[in-house]
């Protein structure tokens, strides 16, 4: 059974989050699966300080005169180890001591974007 969260705002809206708004799996199509390059694609650099990992990702789009071009992405993770299965796994959410090495890292991040955009230009 679909588990159903519900959000009322104080104006007496309210939300709900759940499956049973989603339309059934017929009317939603098929499942666009992605290349299978782009499915184990690693990232063109990455930074880590402990437990936070920063990585660049490059990707592809398509400019609205139909040109070909990359951009690039920057994603983190905090990695920590579950202690009731002690499985490993990731997070996005930081802890009041990991600020100092997530912003060392983004800005590690930053200076070889910003330094390889340089020397794209200088080419």
């Amino acid at each position: 059974m679909a588990q159903q969260n519900t959000y009322t705002t104080t104006r007496q809206k309210t939300y709900s989050f759940g499956s049973e708004h989603a339309p059934p799996a017929a009317q939603r199509g098929p499942r666009e699966q992605p290349a299978p390059r782009e499915q184990h694609r690693a990232p063109i650099k990455s930074f880590r300080s402990g437990a936070i990992q920063v990585a660049i990702w490059e990707n592809e789009a398509t400019g609205r005169d139909g040109q070909q071009g990359t951009y690039n992405t920057v994603s983190f993770e905090r990695r920590y180890k579950d202690p009731k299965s002690g499985d490993w796994k990731s997070t996005n959410q930081l802890r009041i001591n990991d600020l100092p090495k997530a912003a060392l890292i983004l800005s590690k991040a930053y200076e070889y974007l910003v330094l390889a955009a340089g020397s794209d230009e200088e080419e």
